[in-house]
């Protein structure tokens, strides 16, 4: 496993679809207004640095998470700290990188 796979950011089609057919539920880590500029439709936005506050909210989902921003790192940190805590999770990257996946 290397650094890139730490950070959720290696080949990544196959368990993001894997992650859909378990209903995962894809959590978009920009702030507000980067979300509101455009974002994957039925996609939550909780930003990065509101995500370790949130964790217990995002537990009673009860799905799996695939977290997404602009370029993939945000998204890799969220997907790590969500991990840390239990929660089933993969790093979907770019979110208009993640949408042409879905």
């Amino acid at each position: 496993m290397g650094i890139l796979d730490l950070l959720g950011l290696g080949s990544k089609t196959n368990n993001i679809q894997e992650f859909i057919e378990k209903g995962a539920i894809i959590i978009d880590v920009r702030t507000s207004g980067e979300f509101a500029s455009g974002h994957i439709k039925g996609s939550k936005n909780i930003p990065l640095d509101k995500i370790q506050s949130k964790i217990e909210e995002i537990k009673k989902f009860n799905k799996p998470v695939i977290t997404c921003c602009r370029s993939g790192m945000r998204s890799g940190q969220a997907a790590l700290t969500l991990k840390q805590h239990g929660v089933e999770c993969i790093n979907g990257g770019g979110w208009d990188n993640l949408e042409k996946q879905l």
